[in-house]
């Protein structure tokens, strides 16, 4: 691969990452924020124990979850970046 490719290439998975770590970030505090709606929840329907309540407690567990997945994948796919940027980086060397 030419150097002019690699260098273009490791620019846009530059660009990528730093999208990608703003997202994680974002997504780490909505985690935070659903998780404390969830132990909410759990407190409210240990009080009322109705099936009203209980519902609540597990559509705020199901959030604490789907968040939980999304922030699990964008950690993946940074560390795939990661990895892509540093092969390219080695390429540079031996090339370089």
């Amino acid at each position: 691969m030419a150097r002019p490719l690699i260098e273009r290439r490791l620019r846009e998975i530059g660009d990528r990452l730093r999208r990608l770590r703003a997202d994680v970030a974002v997504t780490e505090e909505q985690l935070a924020h659903f998780a404390d709606e969830a132990d909410d929840a759990r407190v409210r329907h240990l009080v009322a124990e109705t099936p009203l309540s209980e519902r609540g407690r597990r559509e705020a567990e199901r959030q604490v979850h789907a968040m939980a997945r999304h922030h699990e994948d964008l950690l993946a796919e940074v560390l795939r970046l990661e990895m892509t940027q540093d092969e390219l980086l080695g390429r540079m060397t031996v090339e370089g």
